[in-house]
């Protein structure tokens, strides 16, 4: 049985950490992002991993940086095996990830090293990969440079959304790190180094990569509308408001309009025309309102064809 210090913040995280505890290794600290204001009331929100560990009594530490020499001593005072690292959000200076005497391994959701960095989910179905899964690397200083310790494939499906890949790869996340740490207790890991060419790298997401561009192809607005599906979700504007767009279908059919004008009507959708195709806009949302489909929009708006969708 190792004893674990584990490090993480979001819901994927905590999926692994779930799966942690519930195996035969001994969960002794967790490290966590300090709690945020979040939702209208600006309330302090307590983190997915924070949460957990609280209701299963596990010592939690939280730190702005890990850098000072306080948030150190606390590490190296838990005397742990090794920490487990997923989306914790803060760097691990080389003293902590020297404090375990098995070190630091990290779970990231991606087929290193395609796709280093902060959202690599996102970034896989933009980019139409067909294919990712879950690396667990032995960190070090890099940024997701890290020997792999073993590889989980997964496949990216057609109508794959960023919230469908998340869950999916959290769960294969979790299954992984407990095979992997049953392995590193046992000796029988193999540490490999990354593949020296195909590195790419997944920035951190914002409001504004969400933004529609309607002279790219139909295909290429799908893959984003899909990726940003639920955060920070597609967007674009009409009459002057923002419009945020959740579901889509690609056209191949060519329209001779300009990218962003409005083509057709139908109950199911409204086509735009883009750079290359159209796009059936099956799914909105306008500011204040709720997800709707077309067919409730159309119920109480009316559309005309050749109106536009701007992309800014």
């Amino acid at each position: 049985m190792l004893k674990v210090a584990f490090a993480g913040t979001p819901d994927f995280a905590a999926v692994a950490l779930k799966g942690i505890m519930e195996s035969a290794h001994n969960v002794i600290a967790v490290l966590t992002q300090p709690d945020r204001p979040a939702g209208r009331g600006q309330k302090l929100h307590l983190s997915p991993v924070k949460s957990l560990a609280m209701a299963q009594g596990i010592p939690i530490l939280q730190h702005v940086t890990l850098k000072d020499e306080r948030a150190l001593a606390e590490v190296q005072a838990v005397q742990a095996d090794v920490i487990v690292v997923a989306a914790y959000g803060l760097l691990l200076p080389h003293a902590v990830l020297a404090a375990p005497r098995l070190g630091c391994i990290n779970i990231h959701a991606s087929l290193l090293p395609r796709w280093r960095g902060a959202a690599p989910i996102q970034r896989a179905i933009i980019a139409g990969d067909t294919q990712t899964g879950i690396t667990i690397m032995q960190m070090d200083a890099g940024l997701d440079t890290g020997p792999v310790l073993s590889i989980s494939p997964c496949t990216i499906e057609s109508a794959e959304t960023g919230g469908s890949l998340h869950d999916k790869l959290a769960t294969l996340g979790s299954q992984a790190i407990v095979h992997a740490l049953n392995e590193l207790e046992a000796g029988t890991l193999t540490p490999r180094a990354q593949a020296a060419t195909g590195a790419t790298y997944a920035a951190k997401l914002t409001k504004n990569d969400a933004q529609i561009d309607w002279n790219q192809s139909s295909f290429q607005i799908d893959r984003l509308v899909r990726a940003f599906n639920p955060w920070p979700t597609a967007r674009t504007v009409w009459r002057g408001n923002p419009l945020l767009v959740w579901k889509m279908h690609a056209l191949a059919e060519q329209s001779s309009a300009a990218p962003g004008t409005l083509v057709a009507i139908h109950r199911d959708g409204i086509d735009v025309a883009c750079g290359q195709g159209q796009a059936r806009l099956q799914e909105i949302q306008l500011p204040g309102g709720k997800r709707i489909s077309i067919a409730d929009f159309l119920n109480s708006r009316q559309l005309e064809i050749g109106e536009r969708f701007a992309s800014t």
